[in-house]
């Protein structure tokens, strides 16, 4: 099939012919946008991960530390988990400000809030912040954390690599980094901060590989809505191989994987409370399948009562409210 030819970035309308935010000028305009710009529902993600993995750690830890230097670790990894997370999110804005003006106008760099040579200033500042933390940390699990992740979202969207452009590597840019990468990075960061040594328990085997598949789901489910700027530009999804419609359904049936999985497993679980982890996944389940019958793919006027961004970002808080749910079955455990 020939490909559709890619419109002239000239031809694309630059949201209005607005001045740009000066920081100094118009600071509250100008933070409100660099909060846009970091994606929120990214940030939360990674906070609620690295408070999530610490807790884990800690619930069975008799750490040596004292209180300010527990909370010294978790706070420099945070930190810089955060400035990794903006540069990522923020690249992927820089190089996408055309087609961002087609499916996602209210960002800043397509809104004209940020000029593309201000977006890039804030990213190669997150970027080195999040290399110069991970290093003063002198953690070589943080270290590889933070640089693999940043190697990762870099080939993600930069040209020439740009994996972005290929359905298969873009999803798995996503569940590598938000589920191995972060999970076990961290948990091993923590752990050698507390001096639990360099193994992974099952626990947190169980945890990594839901979110991998969880992260899957994400990746599937970010780019349904995105049809028509993706066409005309030759960004390849499974959304545009398939129809969102087939995608949605796939989507649907990965996250149940995802949960029935962990249901199965809790049983045999070591250091988890195995009732409360069955019984909050089969309420988060049955949660999800309800309201994806009630969702309207369509952006013409909703025949259903939910709009996909709604939807979308109930999935998010799924994600997010795992990062609660499995500190807490090890916590009942402990």
């Amino acid at each position: 099939m020939a490909k559709s030819p890619v419109p002239a970035q000239s031809s694309v309308p630059t949201g209005g012919g607005r001045p740009p935010l000066h920081p100094l000028k118009e600071p509250l305009p100008w933070l409100k946008a660099l909060w846009q710009f970091s994606r929120p529902h990214t940030i939360v993600g990674t906070s609620f991960s690295t408070v999530a993995l610490f807790a884990i750690a800690l619930a069975v830890a008799v750490p040596s530390l004292n209180g300010a230097q527990i909370f010294g670790s978790w706070l420099l990894a945070w930190i810089a988990c955060l400035c990794g997370n903006v540069y990522i999110v923020g690249l992927n804005q820089v190089e996408d400000i055309a087609i961002d003006r087609i499916n996602k106008p209210h960002l800043p760099i397509a809104s004209g809030e940020f000029t593309k040579r201000h977006g890039q200033k804030i990213v190669w500042l997150m970027g080195g912040g999040a290399i110069a933390l991970s290093l003063l940390s002198q953690n070589i699990f943080l270290i590889l954390t933070v640089v693999l992740s940043l190697i990762i979202g870099t080939a993600y969207s930069l040209p020439p690599i740009r994996l972005k452009r290929y359905p298969f590597w873009a999803s798995m840019c996503i569940l590598v980094v938000r589920g191995a990468i972060v999970n076990l990075g961290l948990y091993l960061y923590f752990a050698t901060q507390l001096g639990l040594g360099r193994t992974v328990p099952a626990r947190v085997w169980a945890l990594t590989l839901f979110v991998l598949v969880f992260s899957f789901a994400i990746a599937i489910f970010k780019d349904i809505p995105d049809l028509e700027g993706d066409r005309q530009f030759n960004i390849s999804t499974y959304t545009l191989q398939l129809g969102q419609k087939r995608v949605f359904d796939l989507a649907r049936w990965v996250l149940s994987v995802c949960y029935g999985g962990l249901i199965l497993a809790a049983p045999f679980l070591a250091g988890v409370n195995a009732p409360f982890l069955i019984a909050t996944h089969s309420i988060g389940i049955l949660s999800f399948w309800w309201l994806s019958r009630r969702v309207d793919l369509d952006t013409s006027p909703a025949k259903k009562d939910i709009s996909y961004p709604d939807f979308y970002q109930f999935i998010w808080k799924l994600f997010f409210v795992e990062y609660l749910i499995f500190p807490l079955a090890c916590w009942l455990a402990a």
